[in-house]
């Protein structure tokens, strides 16, 4: 199984500690084609900050996309990147999860929030200490479709 993990990048790296525990619990599942989103030495400027890179990285990341077989975002962070991705791949109709900590005093985008529909598109609330029960889940309901 290929999974295409969602983390903001650009938009702050305050969760990369986070991303490294779903990255490794994804990896339970199958390749992860964006593990690199949770490397501690990424920084908010990303993998390069120019317009070929740019586009590099784009194009890269909607083939990633187009591969995956699911998403999962973590979504407490606002990022526009993971915005966009999010879009595609509602457009794509891949499986996805979306991971909110309530917890840490943000609220979640009405844009992510209202397009759970509890199959396709799954928006659950999160701690850290339940993350890998939740991730669990998402996949044991998805093996079943």
């Amino acid at each position: 199984m290929k999974v295409y993990f969602c983390g903001s990048i650009r938009g702050g790296r305050e969760d990369v500690v986070i991303y490294q525990k779903i990255v490794k619990k994804l990896q339970s599942y199958g390749s992860v084609l964006t593990e690199h989103v949770s490397s501690a030495e990424l920084t908010h400027r990303g993998e390069d900050a120019s317009d070929a890179a740019d586009r590099f990285i784009h194009d890269r990341d909607v083939d990633w996309l187009r591969q995956s077989d699911a998403v999962v975002a973590e979504v407490t962070q606002p990022s526009l990147g993971v915005g966009y991705e999010l879009g595609r791949v509602v457009d794509m109709k891949k499986k996805t999860l979306c991971l909110f900590r309530p917890a840490s005093g943000r609220v979640l985008s009405a844009m992510i929030r209202g397009a759970h529909d509890g199959e396709l598109f799954v928006v659950k609330d999160y701690s850290e200490d339940d993350m890998e029960d939740v991730v669990d889940e998402f996949f044991a309901v998805m093996k079943q479709t």
